[in-house]
């Protein structure tokens, strides 16, 4: 059975949706405020960051059930958390410490942690090689780039005001970055960081995700309680760009989103309305709410 892995932060639980059914099979506690998740490659096991518990939960998902506990001094709201293309390795970034973690995989031992020495470090995301790990930093309005092979620092890229949602297209080319304070998508070439497109979006975008085809990017936005529906080669008049051809009322505070694996459905947290909107990808309408818990956000998909 698969799942949606739904956190629920003001009430301190996971929940496990059967995505078929629309039901939650199973509700787990967690440590205080869990906040972002991501499944590991052979879908094992599942990482949450508790931000306001300052812990990782590592629940095994044959039992559902958390199995580990992870602490650092420096977990100073953790948060963003992604693994690298072979799996072996997840990052995490630690808001207000401003650093980033590097977790073994397969012991889910610390084994390295630096700082971006950047303001709000907030969440992680991998180039499609897995070569290079991006960092939004919210408050220094900039981007830090990590070299995985290294596992140091190795540039920041300004960008716009508030960044939060980040995502590097599939093909490889260019870096989509949501900019909560100013509701802009900036588009930018990952070769030389020139900004190539600059798009108005909602109020407050707050993440990003490709479909996995590439052909979509998603970007909920929180104030405005509406998801940007970008797509990322629209042709019109021989001119190819990556333009916002659709906006879609979904619930209140929009968050998390996450595909399917065939990239057929997407579902997106509403924080206040405490549902998950489902988007059916191929008429881009919302065609259901499913039930969630108190502030659900962070989502990932458990394919079993």
């Amino acid at each position: 059975m698969s799942y949606l892995v739904v956190l629920n932060k003001d009430e301190d639980t996971v929940s496990f949706i059967n995505p078929a059914t629309y039901e939650t099979e199973k509700v787990i506690e967690t440590d205080f405020n869990p906040h972002e998740v991501v499944v590991s490659h052979d879908q094992k096991k599942t990482y949450v960051t508790c931000s306001l518990g300052n812990a990782v939960n590592i629940i095994d998902n044959d039992k559902l059930e958390i199995v580990r506990r992870l602490e650092h001094p420096d977990f100073n709201f953790p948060h963003g958390v992604d693994l690298t293309k072979d799996g072996s390795k997840l990052y995490l970034a630690s808001t207000f410490s401003e650093k980033v973690f590097i977790i073994d995989t397969a012991t889910d031992e610390i084994e390295k942690v630096f700082p971006t020495y950047q303001d709000k470090s907030h969440m992680i995301s991998f180039s499609p090689d897995g070569s290079l790990v991006y960092v939004p930093n919210i408050g220094s309005h900039n981007v830090t780039v990590i070299d995985t092979k290294r596992e140091e620092v190795v540039n920041h890229i300004p960008v716009g005001p508030g960044p939060e949602g980040l995502a590097i297209h599939p093909k490889g080319h260019h870096m989509y970055v949501a900019n909560q304070e100013d509701g802009t998508l900036w588009v930018m070439d990952t070769e030389t960081y020139e900004v190539k497109y600059k798009r108005r979006i909602g109020a407050v975008p707050v993440r990003l995700v490709f479909s996995p085809d590439g052909k979509y990017a998603l970007i909920p936005n929180r104030e405005s309680g509406d998801l940007s529906i970008i797509q990322t080669e629209q042709e019109l008049k021989g001119e190819i760009r990556p333009w916002e051809i659709k906006r879609i009322r979904v619930g209140v505070w929009p968050g998390g989103t996450v595909f399917d694996p065939a990239g057929d459905y997407a579902y997106v947290a509403n924080n206040k309305t405490n549902d998950i909107s489902v988007i059916d990808m191929h008429t881009l309408t919302e065609t259901a709410r499913i039930p969630a818990g108190i502030h659900p956000d962070g989502i990932a998909y458990l394919k079993r």
